[in-house]
């Protein structure tokens, strides 16, 4: 039987039932778990609802609520993917997991809540990359020991995947890095730095992702400047190199020498190569150096200059012959490290003073090669002859000096195709010339002892086979051959001044010839010259055919023998014609006629019809004095032409010339001109003045009928 309790408790239970059953349409459901790709498209499913209502049938609403709940949608009892083409699902941007929150309202009321976790799955749409401040440039000394670690790259993988290191062995520089440990991007230094050799290298890594199948991978490149250290000796300069093998280059000290005479004292020598002078291995560096002599100085005959290594000649060598040359060694040292130096040798040469430097007789030398497959061949000159291309030193009495180098330069491009040898000879490879070609190679002759050079050119013509040698510069086959324009000009030039200069002369001598051959113009010099020639208005004779007779000498004049006498005179119609007839010009000046030496007669006369002149007729005083001393009365005075024997030991032999009279009178009428040749002269003739009467006196006399003048010059 039901008591009244009992069925309260019945109808309790009833109304919870019925509660229960009233709100069961937003049960059923659960939180939501669930995983999606990354980049996944919109739309993509996330999970199904469980809930007993349905949303669209009965009076029962959902909502997406939280942090990510703009990433879903509701499609019914669906979750779906909300993204687009400009919304991506990222994990990297996102994170691994989305959060939102389902909340089922039933009449408005909250009835149930459910939590969503979505996990995004990640997918491998990123390449690794480099962190900058692991691939910056780096610098490095030089003196870092090899497999000490040089620097350490990192790079990152944004999805997470693991990531390798490695080095790319196909550049230069590969060789001096490398990693040990490939996850931790740890360069090792693999071969040693040398600054002098080498100051910056590049080493390439790889990031290379080793967890997925597609294998991403970057590059780094790390530039690694080297740092110069303190590892290297000093070098004295010119550096002479003796092995290079690209990277590392071996040279020696060169040898410096220079030479004096006996008479050089407290003088700074200049070396060659020179000046002395070294430097710090280190070129970066350049520690300072000090210099010093370690042996050879002579007991100070030679100083050096500590820090500019000039070398000073204190003394002078007395002979030459006893001490010809010394041997200095000198050092030159860091002076932060004594330790580290280098030593070199300077040759001081005692030589002879030298007065003359070498020279070339010739500026440029003419050479000929003729086309041939000979390997080598002796260039020639003109004529077939070996050209020898040899300088002269005056020092030497054969002008040969032994101490001159020859060398050879290339003017143009003819490099290792020709060689002197210290006689001078220029060898040629022939095999590699050809036919026409022309080189001009410069020769210089450098004296070893005093320095002195001297330059000449070298032309050098290639002949065809079968071609001969020119015999001279100016043969037929050569005359035109390398002439140009401007050289053709310059001969021209010359050929015209050569002909213009004959045809001067062949004028001047021709005149010169004339002027002999013609007296005239010596006659009219003399007339206008001498202050001793009587201007008479009359021609008188020239100075080859009239005799005069010094003042002291008129008592001892010749023998009779001497003179002729004119046995008839002419007619006078012919002396009027004679005087009628024009003077010749030509025959204008007297001739001088030296009187045998004899003792001088103080008193001096002149004869006229056999009486003796009181005073002598001069041509120093005017014609009046002279006319005045002639006899007025005694007849007229007749200039005839007589001969002279010639005396060997007195006069010199001239050629026969005719010569004329010229009488004079008184009475102007009686005047005439007589002027005849004497068919017995022999080596020559006198005009003398004679009297016109020839029946007056004694015909022996030689003194008879002449008239004594004096000239004076």
């Amino acid at each position: 039987m039901l008591t009244p309790w009992r069925l309260f408790l019945c109808q309790m239970a009833l109304n919870v039932f019925y509660h229960i059953a009233k709100a069961s349409l937003c049960l059923g459901g659960q939180d939501i778990f669930a995983t999606v790709r990354e980049n996944s498209p919109t739309g993509e499913i996330i999970a199904n609802l469980s809930i007993n209502g349905d949303p669209g049938a009965n009076s029962i609403r959902l909502c997406l609520t939280g942090e990510n709940a703009d990433w879903f949608y509701l499609e019914g009892r669906t979750i779906r993917l909300n993204s687009s083409f400009s919304k991506t699902l990222d994990r990297e941007v996102l994170g691994s997991v989305l959060i939102a929150a389902l909340t089922c309202y039933e009449n408005d009321i909250i009835r149930s809540r459910y939590r969503i976790m979505v996990e995004i799955l990640n997918e491998n749409d990123n390449m690794p990359y480099f962190l900058e401040d692991t691939i910056q440039p780096r610098y490095i000394s030089e003196l870092l020991t090899v497999n000490s670690m040089v620097f350490t790259v990192k790079a990152r993988d944004v999805d997470g995947d693991t990531i390798t290191y490695m080095t790319d062995k196909s550049t230069a520089d590969a060789s001096y890095f490398r990693i040990d440990l490939p996850n931790s991007g740890m360069v090792i230094l693999d071969k040693p730095l040398d600054y002098e050799t080498k100051t910056q290298l590049q080493v390439v890594i790889f990031a290379v992702e080793t967890t997925t199948k597609e294998k991403y991978s970057t590059t780094a490149t790390v530039t690694v400047n080297v740092l110069d250290g303190d590892d290297q000796y000093p070098q004295f300069q010119p550096c002479a190199p003796v092995y290079e093998d690209g990277d590392h280059n071996i040279c020696t000290n060169p040898v410096y020498s220079v030479n004096i005479t006996e008479t050089d004292e407290d003088a700074v020598l200049y070396f060659s190569p020179g000046p002395i002078h070294a430097e710090d291995g280190d070129k970066d560096i350049l520690t300072p150096l000090v210099y010093s002599i370690l042996s050879g100085d002579d007991d100070g005959r030679f100083t050096i200059d500590s820090k500019t290594a000039e070398i000073s000649l204190r003394r002078r060598v007395e002979n030459r012959l006893l001490t010809p040359s010394f041997r200095l060694r000198i050092m030159a040292s860091q002076v932060n490290d004594l330790k580290k130096y280098s030593v070199a040798t300077a040759l001081v040469h005692v030589v002879s003073e030298n007065l003359f430097p070498p020279f070339f007789n010739k500026t440029v030398y003419k050479g000929f090669l003729i086309e041939s497959s000979s390997p080598a061949t002796l260039v020639t000159t003109y004529g077939n002859q070996v050209l020898v291309v040899q300088a002269i030193d005056r020092d030497f009495r054969d002008g040969i000096n032994p101490k001159i180098h020859y060398t050879m330069q290339p003017l143009t491009g003819s490099n290792k195709l020709y060689h002197i040898t210290q006689d001078g000879i220029v060898i040629a490879k022939t095999d590699r010339l050809r036919a026409f070609d022309r080189h001009i190679l410069e020769v210089i002759a450098t004296d070893e002892e005093s320095g002195e050079t001297a330059h000449a050119s070298v032309d050098i013509e290639v002949l065809q086979r079968g071609q001969p040698v020119p015999r001279s510069p100016f043969g037929e086959e050569r005359l035109f051959g390398d002439m140009n324009a401007g050289m053709a000009g310059g001969i021209a030039a010359l050929v015209l001044i050569a002909a213009v200069t004959v045809l001067f002369l062949f004028l001047w001598l021709a005149k010169r010839r004339r002027e002999r051959r013609d007296p005239a113009d010596r006659g009219a010099v003399a007339l206008g010259k001498h202050p001793n020639v009587v201007n008479s208005g009359r021609p008188i004779s020239l100075i080859e055919d009239a005799s005069y007779h010094n003042e002291a000498f008129v008592d001892h004049e010749y023998p009779s023998d001497l003179y002729t006498k004119t046995d008839d005179m002419f007619s006078a119609s012919i002396r009027a014609h004679e005087s009628e007839r024009p003077t010749v010009p030509q025959d204008m000046l007297p001739i001088l006629v030296l009187p045998e030496i004899t003792p001088p007669n103080p008193s001096s006369s002149a004869l006229a019809n056999g009486k003796a002149f009181v005073k002598s007729v001069s041509f120093k005083e005017d014609v009046g004095a002279a006319e005045e001393a002639l006899p007025k009365n005694e007849g007229q005075l007749v200039v005839v032409c007589n001969q002279i024997e010639t005396r060997a030991d007195i006069l010199m032999p001239v050629t026969q010339q005719d010569t004329f009279a010229v009488a004079t009178a008184e009475n102007p009428a009686e005047k005439v001109d007589v002027c005849r040749p004497n068919p017995s002269v022999r080596p020559r003739e006198e005009c003398i003045f004679a009297h016109g009467n020839e029946d007056d006196g004694d015909d022996n006399d030689p003194y008879k009928n002449m008239a004594s003048v004096n000239l004076q010059q």
